[in-house]
């Protein structure tokens, strides 16, 4: 074979595409940001030539391993020495479990290819790119990485993060690499088949240049003052080796020693505001001694804070009754423990086991596995400060960081400045790490506006803006000193912080979106035959003018009763002003102004009209007349079977019974210690009274839902029938399967969603 044949098999050329789209992502997160515009089009150029679905997962799976080694190599030489199994050992197991490390590349791939097959190209793009960031939001994940992570070393690229954060950047990356792959593919077909797709390819870095010299330039608002804060950075990391040497006591003695002397010579020489230690750097439980000697220590550290007159937040562990926590202590002059902050995101194995995991047997093959536990979310505490002024901070420890959710939350509940603890000691020897867990949390800076200090064991320590620029930092592997001020204002409310990390929820949606018109087209395609061959007109008006009004006047007396319940719950809720004063007061409404005059309405033409006019609804009976609409609209809906999901019993009363469930198991646990709680207290009939009461108002909430689905509906059928009649069928069969897909399928997740995040 010759050396042409052989390079010219589609196995070699994906290999090729494979090893140079990783060498490119190799130096795109070591600070080359420009190439991230183009490190994945030889990937991309070799799946367009993979038509089957093996192929494309084959290729997605060796991208995924070979990403993970160009990237984060050194993660599996970490692991390895910090769990003493060894290097080889440790890259080994990151290999192994590379698909799980970074999943999105498979599923890029798949969804890529399966759209390619059956829609535009330009659809398939944006599936493929809303696929990616739906795996990096919702897949678990050790890393919570992504592309647009990397653009960090531009300064005006990285600002829009504030709008979609690094998961939005990383969707402009990946269109702009499929725009040159596309670009590339039409090579050979003239120079105007390949400017196109070479325009589109220029579009995001030119949106991102403009977005950022406009968000650069603009002048923020002027601070109300300023706080200056010591970050301590010992660089005493290996506790454990040192305990074996000077024992327990004498570590910690150590260890506070060498804090106390840096605080008072952060506040003799250079006046600061407030110190901050790092995370874990009081390896035991702060309030809740375990011996004498530690509450000596505990009053130790209070007495020098009251000696310095400024606050103290460090990192240590608190306890309860659950267990104990990673978290951060506030510590006031005169007045002692404000409270703590307890780390949220603990990091898989070394510091949590999960609970079906944990056990004897587990433990005793690893028995450096962590057991501490998670905290409850994001805590904003008012950092009092000498001279009275009180400055509201949000705290994050470690992993906290990579949790744009978590300090969005801090944002929203007024924090102005946010503190970052970390203890990065296993990052001694692979510094690459440090500088991209630091990184990270610069764009949470950049997401909120909030500015950060930030503070690690042995660095990077560093004090970040609100555009994200470190302003001032240590190196690794030094004691440092790092004093600094930063402006405290009122951050502006980004979109970030108004959604939320709402990239990658918005990517699921949009993929469901176009599950559901695939559905329908399905559907549509019989509809469409069926429409063709179908006699259906509009029935005539037989009813009598008494019934016809009567009927008439019940139905819009029901929805206009839906209506006003539904304002009335929203002016509760946005207005604070109850227009019904209880959950009974709104269920006996909605049972008598909305389900009664209905079920009469019904009633009355099932008794003249039969099924007929069941399918037809109340907008035939209201349209009726001598103009052509309703004859028209009467054709669309008869074309358009019912099943049995559109049944109200389906909607209101089966749907809200399934969603009613978990939420009032979450508030029996909440109100009475467990699911059981109200019937052990108040006996089954309270419990089954109690559960009727949450039933009914998911039902009304269920109802209000479907009727504004139903309304949505409705105005896009009628639009469509004034200005393309012709699509109208195909596009009603599309929408009413999309309101199904939301109905049936969005409101329980939403719902399930809500539940496990409280």
């Amino acid at each position: 074979m010759s050396s042409q044949t052989f390079f010219a098999r589609p196995s070699v050329r994906t290999l090729g595409a494979v090893i140079a789209s990783a060498i490119l992502s190799g130096v795109y997160v070591r600070g080359g940001w420009v190439l991230g515009f183009v490190a994945l089009v030889p990937w991309l150029w070799s799946l367009d030539a993979n038509r089957s679905i093996k192929a494309t997962l084959l290729s997605g799976y060796a991208m995924s391993l070979a990403y993970t080694a160009s990237a984060f190599a050194w993660f599996g030489t970490a692991m390895g020495s910090y769990t003493e199994v060894g290097a080889t050992a440790g890259v080994t197991v990151l290999f192994l479990l590379a698909p799980f490390f970074q999943p999105q590349f498979l599923t890029f791939a798949l969804v890529r290819r399966i759209a390619l097959n059956g829609t535009h190209p330009v659809l398939a793009t944006l599936a493929a790119a809303a696929a990616w960031v739906a795996t990096e939001k919702f897949a678990p994940r050790v890393f919570d990485d992504t592309l647009g992570y990397a653009l960090y070393p531009s300064k005006i690229l990285r600002q829009a993060a504030d709008i979609g954060g690094a998961p939005g950047l990383a969707v402009l990356l990946l269109l702009s690499n499929e725009s040159l792959a596309h670009s590339f593919a039409r090579r050979s077909h003239g120079v105007r088949e390949i400017a196109k797709p070479l325009a589109f390819a220029l579009v995001a870095p030119l949106l991102l240049t403009i977005y950022g010299f406009v968000t650069l330039s603009t002048k923020p608002e002027a601070p109300s003052t300023s706080l200056r804060i010591g970050l301590i950075q010992s660089n005493i990391v290996h506790y454990e080796q040192e305990r074996k040497e000077i024992g327990a006591y004498g570590v910690v003695r150590k260890v506070l020693d060498t804090h106390f002397a840096m605080t008072r010579e952060a506040v003799t020489k250079h006046n600061v505001d407030a110190v901050l230690w790092s995370e874990t750097v009081y390896p035991t439980t702060y309030n809740h001694p375990k011996s004498e000697s530690g509450a000596e220590l505990d009053r130790e550290i209070q007495t020098m804070v009251d000696q310095t007159g400024v606050p103290l937040v460090f990192g240590t562990y608190d306890l309860d009754e659950q267990g104990e926590y990673n978290a951060a202590a506030f510590l006031e002059p005169g007045r002692g423990l404000l409270g703590f902050y307890r780390k949220t995101r603990l990091f898989p194995l070394t510091e949590y086991v999960p609970g079906w995991m944990d056990g004897s047997a587990f433990r005793s093959i690893l028995p450096w596995a962590g057991s501490w536990k998670p905290g409850n979310g994001a805590k904003v505490f008012p950092l009092r400060v000498a001279d009275g002024r009180e400055i509201p901070v949000l705290t994050s420890i470690c992993l906290d960081d990579v949790d744009s959710d978590l300090v969005i939350d801090g944002a929203r509940l007024g924090a102005q400045i946010a503190l970052t603890m970390s203890n990065d000691s296993w990052f001694t020897d692979y510094r690459l790490g440090a500088e991209m867990h630091q990184l990270v949390a610069a764009f949470r800076s950049i997401e909120t506006r909030l500015p950060q200090f930030r503070v690690t064991s042995n660095g990077y320590s560093s004090v970040i803006d609100e555009t994200g620029t470190i302003i001032s930092g240590t190196n690794m592997g030094e004691p440092s000193l790092l004093v600094a001020d930063l402006p405290v204002r009122t951050p502006p409310r980004t979109l970030m912080v108004l959604w939320g990390d709402w990239v990658g929820r918005a990517g699921a949606v949009f993929l469901l979106g176009l599950c559901a018109i695939a559905i329908g087209g399905k559907l549509n395609e019989r509809r469409k035959k069926r429409a063709v061959h179908s006699t259906v007109a509009a029935p005539p008006v037989l009813l009598p003018s008494g019934v016809r009004i009567a009927s008439s006047v019940l139905f819009v007396f029901a929805r206009a009763s839906l209506l006003f319940l539904g304002g009335a719950i929203l002016a509760e809720s946005f207005l604070n002003q109850p227009l019904l004063q209880s959950t009974l007061a709104r269920v006996r409404f909605f049972a008598l102004c909305t389900l009664l005059p209905e079920a009469i309405a019904w009633c009355l033409l099932y008794f003249y009209k039969g099924l007929a006019s069941l399918q037809n609804g109340i907008l035939w009976i209201l349209l009726s007349g001598p103009t052509a609409f309703p004859k028209t609209y009467s054709q669309i809906r008869a074309a358009i079977p019912r099943g049995k999901l559109d049944h109200p019993f389906f909607k209101v009363v089966l749907l809200s019974f399934l969603v009613a469930i978990p939420a009032f198991l979450l508030h029996q646990n909440i109100a009475y210690g467990s699911a059981l709680g109200e019937f052990i207290t108040y006996g089954l009939r309270a419990y089954l009274f109690g559960f009727a009461i949450w039933w009914a108002s998911w039902g009304i909430g269920v109802a209000l839902f479907a009727a504004a689905l139903c309304v949505i509906v409705e105005t896009l059928t009628i639009f469509m029938i004034s200005v393309r009649a012709t699509y109208a069928i195909q596009m009603r069969g599309t929408l009413e399967t999309i309101a199904r897909v939301v109905l049936y399928a969005g409101l329980p997740v939403w719902v399930l969603f809500r539940i496990f995040s409280a």
